[in-house]
C-alpha cells in the first residue's frame, strides 16, 4: 500500500476513535427518548379523559383511576429521563477519560511548534466543553427533535387545523434556529480567537511577573490586557445578545402559539367540531411539540461550541496519526550523524539553520560556539526532535530519529535546555523523569555525577522535597544542576547541553566538566552549546555556527587558538601557504570575567 494511502487510513482510523462505541449508545438513547416522548402524551390524554369522561359522568372512581394511572406513567417517564441523563453524563466522562490524555499531549507539543500557551491549553478546554455539553440539557433536546412528528400526529388526530397550526409553529421555530446558526457562527469563532489572544497576554504577564514588578511597568501590561479583554467582552456581548434575542423570540412565539391553539380549539368547540377536553389536550401536546425546538435554540450556543471543539479534537487526532509505528531498535552505541539538516522556526517558517553536517563517534564531546542568533539552539532543537527538520536527517547508529519510538529514544537521550524548568514534583521524580518506579540507586548516581548529592541531602526532605511550580524555591544554579542530573539519569548515550554553565559557580563548572568526562569514559556522546570557554575544556571537537551555517568543524585545538597580536596575524595571513582564514571571536565565546579572547580558524 502507498505511504500516502496508509497515512490516510491511519488518520481515518484515529479520527474514528472519537466516536468508537457511541453508535450503540446513540441508538439506546434514541429509543429511550422515544419512550420519554410517548409517555409525555400522558398529560394530554389525562386532560381529555378528565374533561370528557370524569366531569361529564361525575364519577369519583373514574377520576381516581385516571389520576393513579397518570401518576404511574409520569413516574416511568421520570425514570427514563433520569436514565438518559445519567447515560449522557457517563458518555461525557468516558469521552474525557479517553481523549483528555491525547489532548494534553498536544498541549505539550504545541508550544514547541510555535503556538502560544493559551492556544495549547485550548485543547484541554475543548475536552471540557464537549463533556459539559454532553452532561447538560442540549443532548436531550436534540434526541427529542426526531419525535416532534409524534405530537404533530396526535394534534392532527384531534383536528387537522390544530395540527396545521402546530406544524407552522414548528417550522417557524426551526427557521429561527437556522438563522441563529448562520448569524452566530462567525462571531463565535471571533470570540474564541479573542479569548485565545486574551489568554496569551495573561500568560505572558504571569510569566514575567518579576520583571513587571521590578521595573514598574505592570500598569502598562494591565492596560494592554484590558484592551484585548474589552474586545473579547464586546464580541461575547454581541454573541450573547444574538442568542438571547432568538431565545426570547422563541419563548414569546411558543406562548403565542399556545394561546392560538387554545383560541382555535375554543372556536372549533363552539362550532361543535371539538370537545372541551380536546382543547386542553391539544394545547399541552402542541406545547410539548415545540419544546424541543425551543430548548435547542436555548442551548444552541453550547451546541455550536461543543461542535467546534469536537472538530478541533478530531483534527488533533488526525495530526497525531502515524502510518507505521516504529519498530524497537537496539540501544545506540556508536555514532551521531548530522546529515545536511535544514531547520526553520515552526511559528514563522524562517530558515534558521541550513545544510549543517558533522559526525561524532562514541566517547567524544563536541562544543558548538558562535554569536547569538547564529543557529546554535536551533541545532540543538533539531537534534533532540523538538523542532521538525525540513531537509536532511539526524541519525543515531545510522537510524533516523523518526525510526525510534519516542519513549525509547528518550531513554537514550539527555537534554539540559538553556532555561531549566523543573516539574511541580519531588527532587527524585524530577531527576528520574517521572519514572513509574523510581530506582533510588540510579537517582543517586545521576545526582552524584552532577555533583549535587550533598546539596540535595541538605534540603528539608532530601530527595523527597517538593520543588513547587517551576522549582522557584531553588536558585538558578541549583535548578540547572538538578536539570543536569536529570539529563544524566540512567546513563543516556547522547547528552545535549545548551549553555550548561550559564548559572554555575566554580564548583558547579568543575562538576560539569567531570560529568562530561564520565559520559565520554562510558562511551557516550556529549554535545555542548557554550559561550563561556570553561565549558569547552573537556570537548574534543568544536563547531562554529554563524548566520545559520556551520562554517567550521574540527579538533578543538585546531579551531580555537589564543588571540595573536595583529601584526602576527597579518604576517600569517600574508603567507601563501595558509589554508585557512582567522576570525576573531572575543564575545561569541567569552563573557564577563570568564572572557578569553579567542580566534576561530575557518577553512578558506
Amino acid at each position: 500500500m502507498a505511504p500516502a494511502k496508509t497515512l490516510s487510513s491511519a488518520r481515518r482510523r484515529d479520527a474514528a476513535r472519537l466516536t468508537r462505541g457511541l453508535r450503540g449508545i446513540a441508538i439506546f438513547l434514541f429509543v429511550v427518548s422515544g419512550l420519554i416522548n410517548l409517555l409525555a402524551l400522558t398529560g394530554s390524554f389525562y386532560m381529555m379523559q378528565v374533561y370528557d369522561r370524569a366531569l361529564t359522568s361525575g364519577s369519583i372512581q373514574t377520576l381516581a383511576a385516571l389520576s393513579a394511572l397518570a401518576i404511574g406513567l409520569y413516574l416511568f417517564q421520570g425514570c427514563f429521563d433520569v436514565i438518559r441523563s445519567q447515560v449522557l453524563v457517563r458518555v461525557g466522562a468516558r469521552f474525557d477519560d479517553k481523549i483528555a490524555p491525547i489532548a494534553h499531549r498536544v498541549t505539550i507539543d504545541m508550544p514547541r511548534l510555535g503556538f502560544s500557551t493559551a492556544e495549547a491549553m485550548e485543547r484541554g478546554r475543548d475536552v471540557d466543553t464537549v463533556r459539559s455539553f454532553l452532561g447538560g440539557q442540549g443532548p436531550g433536546a436534540l434526541f427529542d427533535l426526531p419525535w416532534i412528528p409524534l405530537y404533530l400526529a396526535f394534534v392532527y388526530f384531534l383536528h387537522p387545523w390544530l395540527g396545521g397550526l402546530t406544524l407552522a409553529g414548528a417550522v417557524v421555530l426551526t427557521m429561527l434556529t437556522l438563522i441563529s446558526e448562520v448569524l452566530t457562527r462567525r462571531i463565535n469563532n471571533e470570540t474564541r480567537q479573542a479569548a485565545i489572544a486574551r489568554g496569551a497576554i495573561a500568560d505572558s504577564n504571569a510569566r514575567n511577573a518579576e520583571v513587571l514588578k521590578a521595573m514598574g511597568f505592570a500598569p502598562r501590561a494591565v492596560a494592554r490586557f484590558d484592551e484585548v479583554n474589552r474586545e473579547h467582552l464586546q464580541l461575547q456581548t454581541r454573541s450573547s445578545d444574538l442568542g438571547g434575542t432568538f431565545g426570547a423570540i422563541s419563548r414569546v412565539l411558543r406562548m403565542v402559539l399556545q394561546s392560538a391553539t387554545l383560541g382555535l380549539g375554543a372556536y372549533l368547540t363552539i362550532k361543535g367540531e371539538l370537545s372541551a377536553g380536546a382543547i386542553i389536550a391539544a394545547s399541552v401536546a402542541s406545547s410539548r411539540a415545540l419544546a424541543p425546538v425551543d430548548q435547542a435554540i436555548a442551548n444552541w450556543k453550547p451546541f455550536v461550541a461543543a461542535r467546534m471543539a469536537f472538530q478541533r479534537l478530531r483534527e488533533t487526532m488526525t495530526a497525531l496519526s502515524k502510518a507505521v509505528e516504529p519498530m524497537e531498535l537496539p540501544a545506540p552505541r556508536q555514532s551521531l550523524k548530522i546529515d545536511k539538516i535544514t531547520v526553520a522556526a515552526p511559528g514563522s517558517g524562517q530558515v534558521l539553520l541550513s545544510d549543517a553536517s558533522f559526525d561524532v563517534q562514541a566517547g567524544k564531546a563536541v562544543g558548538i560556539i558562535g554569536p547569538s542568533g547564529g543557529g546554535k539552539t536551533t541545532l540543538v532543537r533539531a537534534i533532540t526532535g523538538i523542532w521538525p527538520i525540513l531537509r536532511g536527517a539526524v541519525r543515531l547508529d545510522g537510524a533516523e530519529l523518526e525510526q525510534w519510538p519516542e519513549e525509547t529514544i528518550g531513554r537514550h537521550l539527555g537534554y539540559l535546555p538553556q532555561e531549566v524548568a523543573l516539574l511541580d514534583a519531588t527532587v527524585d521524580e524530577n531527576i528520574s523523569r517521572l519514572a513509574e518506579s523510581v530506582e533510588p540507586a540510579k537517582v543517586v548516581e545521576a545526582a552524584t555525577a552532577a555533583g549535587i548529592h550533598e546539596m540535595i541531602l541538605r534540603l528539608p526532605l532530601g530527595y523527597k522535597t517538593q520543588l513547587g511550580p517551576q522549582g522557584t524555591a531553588l536558585s538558578a544554579g541549583q535548578r540547572q544542576r538538578i536539570g543536569l542530573a536529570r539529563a544524566l539519569y540512567d546513563n543516556p548515550f547522547l547528552v545535549i547541553m545548551d549553555e550548561p554553565n550559564s548559572n554555575l559557580d566554580g564548583e558547579g563548572e568543575a562538576a560539569l566538566t567531570a560529568a562530561i568526562e564520565q559520559v565520554k569514559a562510558r562511551g557516550g556522546i556529549v554535545l555542548i552549546v557554550a559561550h563561556r570557554p570553561s565549558a569547552l575544556q573537556a570537548v574534543d571537537d568544536v563547531g562554529l555556527i554563524q548566520g545559520g551555517k556551520l562554517v567550521a568543524f574540527g579538533p578543538r585545538d585546531k579551531i580555537l587558538a589564543p588571540a595573536q597580536p595583529r601584526a602576527a596575524a597579518s604576517v600569517s595571513a600574508s603567507a601563501p601557504a595558509a589554508p585557512e582564514r582567522t576570525v576573531s571571536m572575543p564575545r561569541a565565546v567569552g563573557i564577563g570575567e570568564h572572557s578569553t579572547a579567542l580566534e576561530v580558524r575557518v577553512p578558506a
